[in-house]
């Protein structure tokens, strides 16, 4: 049984400053614009926003070249 599991990378294509949403939006099947506009809300309700988005995009690795 061939099994492909998914990896969470930071996106190449769809990126607006690090790719991280772009990232989170292809793993989730979710419009990358859905996951800006929530990272936009939890910045606004506090710094944490801020904060994950820099050790996010610092932690989680760039997608490879040959991905699909």
């Amino acid at each position: 049984m061939n099994v492909e599991q998914k990896k969470l990378y930071r996106s190449r294509s769809k990126r607006m400053i690090c790719g991280v949403c772009g990232g989170v939006g292809e793993y989730l099947n979710i419009d990358p614009t859905v996951i800006r506009l929530l990272w936009v809300v939890l910045s606004f309700v506090g710094f944490a926003g801020v904060i994950a988005y820099i050790i996010a995009a610092i932690i989680i690795p760039e997608e490879p070249y040959n991905q699909p």
